[in-house]
Order: C-alpha cells, then sequence, then structure tokens
C-alpha cells in the first residue's frame, strides 16, 4: 500500500485554541485534578483544573503587564516541572507564542534560539540557566530580550502581584483571539546535523490533533487516567501529551530527575507511561540485570521469552492452556513485581523517538504492560501515527491518528498530511520546496512501508542510508536497534558509507556494567579503557553483533566493530536531548578511530592471504 488516510473523528471549531481545551475542563468538571504536584518527596498534592486555571490567569496578567503584546514570543529553559506547563498555559493566555529551549543547551545555542525567534521574556529555571542565557544576550547584544525571570526565585510570585491591576477581560481578550490557524509555539529542532530550524507550530495543531487523538486513545488517556512526565517539556513528544491530557482531563505529575523515576513512579502510581525506546530498553536491561545478580537469571529469561511467546500468541489469536499456565506462575514471580517498580497500576505506555523493536514490544505486552508504539517528528507535533489499545500491530509505529495521513513516495519516504503537520520554518521561506511536496505532504526523510491495513513499519532516516563501495544500500537503525537492546551495551553507530563493508562503533553502558562485571569475575573498578580490550566483553559483544547479523543479508552485515572508551551522550554533543544519535558529529569526531578501523581489517585480510 502506498497511501493510507483516517479521516478525522472530530469535528473542529476553526475559532477554537489551545486554552479552549483548559477552558472546558474548568467548565465541565472544575474540581478534577489536572495535575499532581510534588512538594517533598512521595507526597502529591493535587492541582484541580479550576485552580490551575486561576494561576495559568494570574501569570498572563503578569505577563501583560511586563509588555507582553499578541504574538510575542516567550522561552521557557527549564526541566520538566509543573511550572513548565503552567508557564506555557499562561504566555498561551496572555496572547503568546511558546519557545521552548532545552536545559542542557550552551549560550551560542541559545543565542541562536533567542535572535531567530525574536523573544520578548525569558523565564529560566535556576540562576545558572539565568546565567547561562544572560551570557548568549550579552554576548551575542541580542536586543529582543526585556526580561530575564527565575523560576527558582521569588520572581513568578512577584509577576503575579505585577498583573494584579490587569482585568480579567483583558485575559480574556488575549486568551480567546487565537484561532486554529494561529502560531502557537516555534520549537527549534535539536537537530542531528546544521543549525537547529524553528518549527511553527498552530493551535490547530495541537488543539485539533489533542481532540482526535482523544477519540483513538479514549481507553489509554482520559479523566481518571493519570501518567507521570520526565522526558524533556522542551521536546514536542512530552508537550503533546501534555496537551492531551488537558483536553482529556487525565492528571499528569513530572520528575525533573530520572534518578527519582521509580520512586515517584511508585507513590503516584500512574496508569500510563510516555517515553522514549531507550528508557524501555534500559527498564528490561535493569530488571535482567538484577535478577542475575540475585542468581534467578535463567528464570528471568525463562519468564521473559514466556511473556513474549504469550504475546505473539495473543496477537495470533489465542494463547494454549500449557502456555497460558506458565505465563500465570511467572505473572506472580517475575511479571507482577516489574510492574510493581513502575508504580503497580500501569496498563499503558506510550513509545516514540526511534522504533522499539517487536522483541520488547512483544515482552512489555506479555507482562501486562500494553506498550503504543507511535511515529512522528517535531513537524508533525510528535505522533501521525500510533498503535492504540484497540489497534494495535506489534513491530509497526500503527496506523495514521484520525485526521492524519501517510503516504510512502517512489524512492520509499515517508510523507505526512493532516492537522498534525506543521506550517513550516520559522524565517526559513527557501526551505519549503524540500519540505512539502507539489501535493502539500510533508517529506519526513525518513524511509518505510505501509501494510494492507495501513500499519506503518520504519525502516531508517533517507540521509542515514549507507552506501557501501559495493553499491549496496544498508540502514543502519535495523542494526543499530538490536545491537542496543543488549544489557551492556549502551551506543551504536554503524558505519560503510563509501567503505568496502558495514562495520560499527560501540559503546558500554556504565549504569548496567557493574553487575555484568560480578557475573564474568571481572573486576567492577577495571578502568573503561581495560574493559573495552576485555576479551570476554569482546566475545559477548561479537555474539550480539552475531545475532544482529542474521537479520540482514551477507552484504549488509557487520563486519567488524570497534568498543569506544567514551560513551555517546548528550554533553558530549553525540546525542539530542530525545537520545537520538547525531551521526554527523560522532563521524566527524572519530573520523580517525573509523579508518583505522577500516585500515587494521585490509591489512588483517592481507596477512591471511
Amino acid at each position: 500500500m502506498k497511501e493510507y488516510a483516517v479521516p478525522a473523528a472530530v469535528e473542529v471549531d476553526p475559532g477554537l485554541n489551545i486554552t479552549d481545551l483548559l477552558e472546558r475542563q474548568v467548565a465541565e468538571n472544575p474540581g478534577n485534578a489536572l495535575f499532581g504536584r510534588q512538594l517533598s518527596p512521595g507526597e502529591w498534592t493535587d492541582v484541580s483544573a479550576s485552580s490551575f486555571r486561576d494561576d495559568v490567569v494570574s501569570l498572563a496578567k503578569g505577563m501583560i503587564a511586563k509588555g507582553i503584546d499578541t504574538g510575542d514570543r516567550v522561552a521557557i529553559m527549564a526541566a520538566t516541572r509543573y511550572e513548565w506547563t503552567l508557564l506555557d498555559f499562561a504566555i498561551w493566555y496572555a496572547g503568546g507564542i511558546t519557545v521552548p529551549i532545552y536545559e542542557t543547551s550552551s549560550p551560542s545555542q541559545i543565542a541562536w534560539i533567542v535572535e531567530d525567534s525574536g523573544t520578548k521574556l525569558v523565564f529560566a529555571e535556576t540562576d545558572s540557566h539565568a546565567k547561562a542565557v544572560d551570557r548568549a544576550i550579552t554576548q551575542e547584544k541580542l536586543d529582543s530580550v526585556e526580561h530575564l525571570l527565575t523560576i527558582d526565585s521569588e520572581d513568578l510570585n512577584e509577576l503575579r502581584s505585577a498583573g494584579s491591576h490587569i482585568s480579567d477581560d483583558e485575559v480574556e481578550s488575549r486568551r480567546s483571539a487565537a484561532n486554529l490557524a494561529d502560531l502557537s509555539t516555534i520549537i527549534y529542532t535539536s537537530g542531528t546535523t546544521g543549525r537547529p530550524k524553528g518549527c511553527e507550530l498552530t493551535h490547530g495543531n495541537f488543539a485539533e490533533l489533542s481532540l482526535n487523538g482523544t477519540a483513538s486513545l479514549s481507553e489509554a488517556i482520559h479523566s481518571g487516567s493519570s501518567t507521570v512526565l520526565f522526558i524533556p517539556l522542551a521536546h514536542v513528544f512530552a508537550r503533546f501529551i501534555s496537551v492531551i491530557c488537558v483536553a482529556a482531563g487525565a492528571r499528569v505529575g513530572h520528575t525533573s530527575d530520572i534518578k527519582d523515576l521509580v520512586d515517584d513512579l511508585g507513590t503516584f502510581k500512574p496508569t500510563f507511561l510516555l517515553a522514549v525506546p531507550r528508557v524501555f530498553e534500559k527498564i528490561y536491561n535493569a530488571a535482567m540485570m538484577k535478577a542475575e545478580g540475585d542468581g534467578k537469571g535463567k528464570i528471568f529469561q525463562k519468564a521473559a521469552q514466556t511473556a513474549i511467546d504469550y504475546s505473539k500468541a495473543q496477537e495470533e489469536g489465542s494463547a494454549g492452556f500449557g502456555l497460558k499456565l506458565k505465563h500465570a506462575v511467572f505473572d506472580k514471580l517475575v511479571y507482577s513485581k516489574l510492574r510493581a517498580r513502575m508504580g503497580g497500576e500501569v496498563k499503558y505506555a506510550v513509545s516514540g523517538g526511534s522504533p522499539l523493536g517487536a522483541r520488547l514490544g512483544h515482552f512489555f505486552h506479555g507482562v501486562g504492560l500494553h506498550v503504543l508504539e507511535g511515529y512522528g517528528l517535531t513537524e508533525t507535533t510528535a505522533p501521525i501515527t500510533v498503535n492504540t489499545p484497540t489497534a494495535t500491530k506489534i513491530g509497526s509505529v500503527g496506523q495514521p491518528l484520525p485526521g492524519c495521513a501517510v503516504k510512502i513516495a517512489d524512492d520509499g519516504e515517508i510523507l505526512g498530511k493532516g492537522v498534525c503537520v506543521f506550517r513550516g520554518y520559522r524565517n526559513r521561506p527557501d526551505l519549503a520546496d524540500d519540505t512539502f511536496d507539489n501535493d502539500g505532504w510533508y517529506r519526513t526523510g525518513d524511509i518505510g512501508t505501509l501494510d494492507d491495513e495501513g500499519y506503518l513499519s520504519i525502516t531508517g532516516r533517507k540521509k542515514e542510508i549507507l552506501v557501501t563501495a559495493a553499491g549496496k544500500n544498508v540502514a543502519p537503525a535495523q542494526l543499530e536497534d538490536q545491537i542496543r537492546a543488549d544489557a551492556i551495551v549502551s551506543q551504536v553507530v554503524v558505519v560503510g558509507d563509501g567503505k568496502p563493508f558495514v562495520a560499527a562503533l560501540i559503546t558500554l553502558d556504565p549504569e548496567t556494567l557493574p553487575v555484568w562485571l560480578q557475573r564474568h569475575n571481572i573486576p567492577e573498578d577495571t578502568p573503561m579503557g581495560e574493559l573495552i580490550k576485555n576479551q570476554t566483553i569482546i566475545d559477548h559483544v561479537q555474539s550480539v553483533v552475531d545475532k544482529a547479523n542474521e537479520s540482514v543479508s551477507r552484504a549488509e552485515s557487520i563486519r567488524t566493530f570497534r568498543l569506544l572508551e567514551d560513551d555517546f551522550t548528550i554533553d558530549s554533543g553525540h546525542l539530542t536531548p530525545s537520545m537520538k544519535i547525531r551521526r554527523a558529529d560522532v563521524m566527524k569526531d572519530y573520523a580517525d578511530v573509523v579508518e583505522d578501523l577500516y585500515t587494521q581489517a585490509a591489512e588483517a585480510r592481507s596477512e591471511k592471504s
């Protein structure tokens, strides 16, 4: 199939905007808890729809008093926290346009975003964030920023006081002025290459997609459901979930430090989660390492395989009596404990950002967590396709959401259209022809296929397809995802463009490595520089690579690899904030390593001959 469209499930008034979603909640159920705010570890205080709206209006008044006009850009540089969403809605109520800035951004990145967007007011979380913003403004002599306020100070209270003389009518006039076609936010893509581009997303992108999304995801996201956000709200994925939860009346908590996540899940007890695949990989690997550390590794492996088999059997029709019995036993011994670590109430998990893989999808489904894997980009307001509670095909990224459509171009590129697609890049009209085709379809840059029922599967990035010296096209993601799923592997970059064969750069995971080392009688304090030369580790990684190679032809298989001492991280500049590999930066910084890898391979072949 080359094209699949799902008609809109909800007819949306053209005059509606994102703030109307909150107004509806206040009108229909003012006491409904939209947020759980953690004031101290383990203690959550509910924030009702009416209380949230009252504070939003108070902060909006303060912004208006500070001179924010309709259409002005206001930036937020903060970790995922309650105040992020509070300020987001306050900006919209004041008639402004939100500009997210990742908390890890450098002064030069901050300067570019502020300058390109024309930001007038910046909310920074901490003094260090404020200093970074101030340094960016000073160094680049930016004159658009008139106010810099800090969240972790008295600035927000002072802002509330400053707007006390602004009338409710003024806020209502500002709030209700925007319609579906108006700009709501400019999100700068973290980008795997080049300078970030500002994606202009409208009120309609969020509001229409949320209202249509609740129609498909109502079993998972509804009034009475809850989630803990822990991925960056500067990223479109978490931002969309934040908005759709307001639309649905779901309760949201926030965790800014991933180290506190397990404890926070235990006390908040969410019914659904959202995460990038790397988080699910880490949950699986941590459970496996703990089991092996407790001497129960074989039990866990049998339990994991039973979960996978059970899920596959359910997908095909039903599981037999023997499999049901095994599943019931492992549910008490293993699965229930895994669910308990996620709070005990989780039934659904939304996964996006990169492919999860069928094995992990079946594993989590088999343990009682229905993973709703989806696909999208910043330019599509996060999901354009998603598996739903009633329509799931594990291994795919689902069908288009209502109001959206997907098409496969002749060269295999995925094209998108519908309520989710952005209007273009800020200040870059020159990119219009490269961004949209003649019929208005957005060019995603990803390669994929559609099956007969409209389920989309992702093959890889169009720009990341490697072409070996022999002319063989290789999609790195297919191999990278499988290798990265191993317990001690952190990151993988497949190389081979213009080379005689395919190879890989691999890093080890410092979090899961200690237990593995202990099991293999290797001192845990062994320096990483020595570990990457350890033959036991090399042999293990080779077995993982060999297993991945079974899924591709010999011409596409990884012939050799190099273990690296340093991991690819956001701080090193090799990962985006959404955990995607910055392939161009890796290839630039490790060019000598790649060249040496191929030189050694050539010398080895020469010696054999």
